[in-house]
């Protein structure tokens, strides 16, 4: 018995002080160095919110893109604070909030002159040029008076654009729309095409259907319905493979008024019924209701 009770005192000393050291370590573990939570946090919330305002949903985007900003204000990030406000003005534009959106570019373009950054500062100036060449209101707006001064602002600011592809892709995009308006076709598809290939080689794969999207649009306008179509089936190919259901209405919508201008009317009535199922299927009812009408012009 003695010898028994010898034996089990000495385990449980070995086990407290197995354990002792255990807890030690666990509750003082070695200084991983610093960690940056708030701004991981923020840079999250930034890219889930680019995802789902290029799928079309812009509310939960622009609550996800508050909270992005409110982390930024937190930590005092000069780069996330512009590059949040960039995504935001471009959700707040998409939801008719013009005004807004032209506050959150200008931000963007001022806080770019104050931290010294002359690439973002490039970008900023292109989102709002962009904003003005898209937006049918006053004050901003200027409609295809205004394509000159945007392709200039464009070659004037995207040389300062060379780190970030993205931006490189953007910048061709918004020159694209520019020389579209300006009525140079050929020029406006071959911007749009650099920024495709940037896209498709990064794979991402909703701004690559967005430059097939607006690719479509510059060979309808040409003349080029066939053309227009194929850019059309493209886009849909993508948006189909990521299940993108809100570019899928929107390519079926597009479709459709390509075939309507082409005077191909049943066909039109067959893309604009397509679209109408999905944007049900979303429970868009205002979408919905306008290509019920469409369908039966």
């Amino acid at each position: 018995m003695k010898v028994f009770m010898e034996t089990f005192f000495k385990l449980h000393v070995t086990a407290a002080v197995i354990l002792f050291v255990f807890a030690a370590c666990s509750s003082q573990p070695k200084n991983p160095g610093d960690i940056y939570t708030l701004r991981a946090q923020a840079e999250k919330d930034l890219d889930l919110a680019n995802k789902d305002a290029a799928r079309g949903n812009y509310e939960t985007a622009l609550l996800l893109l508050n909270e992005c900003k409110r982390k930024a204000v937190l930590t005092d990030d000069s780069g996330l604070l512009i590059r949040g406000g960039l995504s935001r003005g471009n959700v707040l534009f998409s939801l008719g909030r013009d005004n807004e959106a032209f506050a959150e570019w200008d931000n963007s373009v001022k806080e770019s002159q104050r931290n010294g950054d002359i690439e973002l500062l490039a970008v900023s100036k292109i989102h709002y040029a962009r904003g003005k060449l898209l937006s049918k209101g006053e004050p901003y707006g200027a409609g295809a008076g205004s394509a000159k001064d945007v392709l200039d602002e464009v070659n004037r600011e995207s040389g300062n654009i060379k780190k970030d592809q993205i931006y490189v892709a953007f910048s061709w995009y918004v020159k694209g729309l520019a020389l579209r308006e300006l009525g140079f076709y050929r020029e406006a598809e071959d911007a749009v095409n650099r920024s495709l290939a940037i896209h498709e080689k990064g794979r991402h794969l909703e701004d690559a259907s967005f430059d097939l999207y607006l690719i479509a649009s510059i060979r309808s306008l040409s003349g080029n319905t066939k053309g227009a179509l194929a850019a059309l089936e493209a886009a849909l190919a993508i948006d189909r493979r990521i299940e993108n259901s809100w570019g899928i209405a929107a390519d079926w919508r597009a479709m459709g008024d390509v075939y309507k201008k082409s005077g191909k009317n049943p066909e039109a009535a067959d893309a604009y019924l397509r679209a109408k199922s999905i944007y049900e299927a979303l429970g868009n009812e205002k979408e919905a209701a306008e290509m019920k009408k469409r369908s039966n012009e």
